[in-house]
């Protein structure tokens, strides 16, 4: 299969990748902008998985040119996506009146616009299998409507909550495209993002147990779901 696994670098993404890569089956284009952490992971994956094929791919989200690392990066490595996994995020925790503009500008952009952007150029390399591509959007609890909400978080879980709204939206979009879109809503794993919106905390849920759960749903999740918004989560937060 043909899988993009984006915000790769670290956390839940870098987990992923690995589990993916397990396959030698599996091209994996792992994306994120931290060129040394995505070489260690093909060389992690190299020395652990025999014949795997991992493609580490320097993209910045938050660039508004980002589009044309896409040719270079990714479709130079494969020429059609049967799994995308829009993990990746950027959060920023302030009080509301301290956020500047350029940071909530940052949060959106990589949260939502990029992700919209992203879709959009892949979207002629979707769908054109035997087996329908499966897109998997990565949220957050704070982001659904009714879950507990935490201070210092307006843009961030605002931002995601568009996600999961571009889901349902883009799901019922290419329902005859043979293209599937599903939206996890995840709770708390123990992240470096998790460190950075609560500060102290601890949790059980690892990057790894969260990444096969991940894996599994993108793999089989079509068989059940599109254009849902499921929440995966244990406790709050």
């Amino acid at each position: 299969m043909n899988i993009i696994v984006t915000g790769a670098s670290r956390g839940i993404g870098y987990e992923l990748t690995k589990l993916f890569a397990s396959d030698s089956k599996n091209k994996v284009v792992a994306i994120s902008r931290n060129r040394l952490k995505l070489e260690q992971l093909k060389r992690e994956c190299s020395l652990n998985y025999r014949g795997s094929m991992v493609y580490p791919a320097v993209v910045d989200f938050n660039n508004k040119d980002f589009k044309r690392d896409i040719t270079l990066q990714v479709l130079s490595h494969i020429n059609s996506v049967d799994i995308l996994i829009n993990n990746a995020g950027a959060l920023v925790n302030k009080p509301m009146e301290d956020l500047t503009s350029e940071e909530v500008e940052y949060m959106y952009r990589v949260n939502v616009i990029s992700q919209f952007e992203f879709l959009r150029a892949l979207l002629p390399y979707m769908g054109k299998g035997q087996l329908p591509t499966h897109i998997v959007n990565i949220s957050s609890m704070g982001a659904l409507q009714g879950s507990m909400k935490f201070p210092g978080l307006s843009a961030y879980s605002s931002s995601k909550a568009a996600l999961a709204t571009l889901t349902e939206c883009l799901a019922e979009e290419f329902k005859d495209r043979n293209i599937f879109v599903n939206c996890l809503m995840l709770g708390a794993v123990q992240t470096e993002m998790f460190e950075e919106a609560f500060p102290g905390e601890r949790t059980e849920m690892t990057p790894l147990l969260m990444a096969a759960y991940i894996r599994d749903f993108a793999l089989t999740g079509t068989n059940f779901f599109n254009g849902k918004i499921i929440p995966v989560s244990k406790n709050t937060p």
